[in-house]
């Protein structure tokens, strides 16, 4: 049986997540963190998609990202996935997929959704108790998007407005007091 197409709305954010195989780590040292990042910004800027949000966790990656055709969504998570397993595969001599599965792909349409969407994703360390404050995380988009300083990112328009009255900050604080399960595109584990 062919499995269903993956739906993708033209124009408008999508949280995407991405696992590793059996939960394992697809991360290991900072600079493979780093050349992941790398490929994501290139394969956006190849395949017209635009980024705002991303965190990288030890086995798994959600971003927050905007396509503007139809096939790009699908082809910027192969452009980057693809190459950041033959990197890795290299490194520590091993081979096969890293990733399990299909990447997991949710299309947002409401502007407070996306909102929620990345708070969600930016505050992902602080809820695994890996740090305090979503600042304190190296790998994760707050601090670009709390600073407004990585051009590479796009600001979501209601973003924009809270970077313009200083309620940034508190806006993705205020997302410690809410259920994991009740956030968007959440999966458990």
């Amino acid at each position: 049986m062919p499995r269903k197409a993956r739906e993708v709305l033209v124009g408008y954010p999508h949280h995407i997540i991405l696992r590793g195989i059996n939960k394992q780590a697809v991360f290991l040292r900072d600079e493979e963190r780093q050349k992941f990042l790398d490929l994501v910004f290139e394969s956006g800027q190849s395949f017209d998609v635009q980024i705002h949000a991303y965190v990288l966790m030890t086995n798994h990656v959600h971003l927050l990202v905007t396509p503007f055709n139809p096939q790009a969504l699908s082809a910027f998570v192969r452009g980057f996935s693809q190459k950041y397993v033959q990197f890795f595969n290299f490194y520590y001599q091993r081979t096969g997929t890293l990733w399990e599965g299909r990447f997991k792909s949710y299309p947002i349409q409401e502007n407070s959704y996306a909102l929620s969407c990345q708070r969600y994703i930016e505050l992902n360390p602080v809820k695994a108790n890996m740090v305090t404050h979503p600042r304190d995380y190296k790998w994760s988009s707050y601090q670009q998007n709390f600073n407004k300083d990585d051009r590479r990112l796009t600001t979501l328009p209601l973003m924009s407005d809270m970077h313009q009255t200083g309620d940034y900050e508190s806006y993705v604080l205020s997302g410690l007091g809410t259920d994991p399960g009740t956030d968007p595109g959440t999966d458990p584990g």
